[in-house]
C-alpha cells in the first residue's frame, strides 16, 4: 500500500484524486495540503507545510506554481518522491525542480493524461515529415478559471513539435500586433477560456490544399487524476532524477 500526501487537496483537482484512490486497493491518501484548510475530508488537511505529521510514501501536487516553495522544503525536509502536475512556472521556478530532483525523484507533467501524450507522439511525427512545407498551429481551450495561458500542454506539445525539426523555430502567441505576413519557421499558439472546458488541444497543419488535424479532448477530469497516480506508484520506486510521462509510458510497456 502506498501512502500518498497530496497537495492541493480541497481545489477541483484534489477532489477528483480523492474519489479515485478511494476506489482503488494499492494506495490511499494520509494527509493533505491546502491554505483553504477545509476539515470534511477523510484524512487529515494542514494548511501550513510546516505543521504535517504524518507518514507518506509520495506526495502529488495539483495546487498552482505559488506554492511551490511550500513543495520544495517539504520534499527536503521529508526527502520523499514528488509527482508535479502544476502547471504555470517560470523560469527560475523549473530551474528550482530541477535542482530538487538531484536529490530526489521528480515527476514532471503539464498533462498528465495518457492521450494527450500519444497525441504528442503524433504530433511529432507528422511535423517531423510536413515541416516546412505544411504550417504548424496549436489551439487549446479551457475553462473560465484557468489562470495561465497559453496552457502548459500547449507549450509542452510546441517543445515536443519544435525539438525534432531541424531549424531555428520560434512560438507566435498572437498576431494583432503584428501586420506581415506568417513565417514558415513560426508555430502559432492560440488560447481560448471559457466556460467549463475540461481541456482541449488541436494540433493543426495546413499545407497547399490540405489540413491535418490532431485533436485531444478531455471528457473527464479523472483522466489527469489517474495519470497522477500512476505516476505517484511509478516514481516510489525510482532513484532521484528527473521523471515525465514518457518514462511512466515505456514503464507501462515493458512490464505488459
Amino acid at each position: 500500500m502506498v501512502n500518498i500526501f497530496l497537495s492541493g487537496c480541497c481545489g477541483r483537482m484534489g477532489n477528483v484524486i480523492s474519489q479515485v484512490v478511494s476506489a482503488r486497493e494499492d494506495c490511499q491518501i494520509v494527509g493533505g495540503f491546502d491554505q483553504v484548510g477545509k476539515t470534511n475530508m477523510s484524512y487529515p488537511v494542514f494548511t501550513s507545510t510546516d505543521e504535517v505529521d504524518v507518514d507518506y510514501d509520495v506526495v502529488i501536487d495539483f495546487s498552482n506554481s505559488k506554492n511551490l516553495p511550500n513543495l520544495i522544503a517539504l520534499s527536503e525536509r521529508n526527502a520523499k518522491p514528488l509527482v508535479i502536475a502544476t502547471t504555470g512556472f517560470s523560469v527560475a521556478e523549473s530551474e528550482q525542480i530541477d535542482e530538487l530532483s538531484k536529490s530526489i525523484p521528480v515527476f514532471t507533467s503539464a498533462n498528465m493524461s495518457l492521450g494527450i501524450n500519444i497525441l504528442i507522439h503524433l504530433a511529432k511525427t507528422a511535423a517531423r515529415t510536413l515541416y516546412p512545407d505544411f504550417n504548424i498551429e496549436i489551439i487549446e481551450a479551457h475553462h473560465n478559471q484557468k489562470l495561465d495561458a497559453p496552457s502548459g500542454t500547449a507549450i509542452m506539445i510546441a517543445d515536443a513539435i519544435k525539438s525534432v525539426l531541424n531549424d531555428d523555430v520560434f512560438y507566435r502567441y498572437e498576431r494583432e500586433s503584428i501586420r506581415e505576413k506568417r513565417k514558415d519557421n513560426e508555430i502559432g499558439i492560440s488560447a481560448i477560456r471559457g466556460g467549463t472546458i475540461v481541456g482541449e488541444h488541436d494540433v493543426i497543419l495546413a499545407g497547399g490544399d490540405e489540413v491535418i488535424k490532431l485533436s485531444h479532448s478531455a471528457q473527464s477530469r479523472e483522466i489527469f487524476a489517474r495519470g497522477a497516480v500512476s505516476a505517484a506508484l511509478y516514481l516510489n520506486s525510482q532513484k532521484p532524477g528527473l521523471y515525465h510521462m514518457d518514462d511512466l509510458i515505456e514503464s507501462a510497456s515493458v512490464n505488459k
